[in-house]
């Protein structure tokens, strides 16, 4: 799989580490950076995965900031990324089966690495169920922007 992994400064350690990983199971990884501890801001990062996962350039985007929520806000807001918070494999699980989230979310500050790779390999392997859970997805889509 092609995934794009980006990051601040805070996240710049977990980042690595997950595109480590990522890449030792196979996966192609697209890394838009940061690539140093040095103080940057998020938001371009968050762009930049998400862009490249809305146009189809990779399948999935991974993104790491401190807490996790100020990159994922940034994930949002690019019409037809969704950007989940992931804490662990129980809300991977959930994200993919449930909202076909295509970016995950982590916080450097609050997950551990061990559970963070856990929770990725659920998030790569788990399939959107579909069925009831789509019409919400076509929901979101539509109103991208118009909420």
């Amino acid at each position: 799989m092609r995934i794009a992994v980006g990051s601040d400064h805070a996240g710049f350690p977990l980042k690595t580490k997950l595109a480590e990983w990522l890449a030792a199971q196979g996966h192609q990884v697209v890394d838009v950076g940061t690539q140093s501890d040095e103080r940057v801001d998020y938001p371009s990062f968050g762009f930049d995965v998400a862009h490249r996962v809305v146009a189809g350039e990779v399948e999935r985007g991974v993104v790491v900031c401190g807490s996790g929520q100020g990159i994922c806000m940034a994930v949002n807001r690019v019409p037809g990324a969704r950007g989940a918070i992931i804490r662990d494999e129980a809300d991977s699980l959930a994200t993919r089966q449930h909202n076909d989230a295509n970016v995950a979310c982590f916080g450097a500050r609050v997950t551990p690495t061990e559970d963070a790779i856990a929770a990725l390999n659920v998030f790569l392997t788990t399939d959107f169920d579909g069925g009831r859970h789509m019409a919400r997805i076509e929901q979101l889509d539509r109103t991208a922007g118009d909420a």
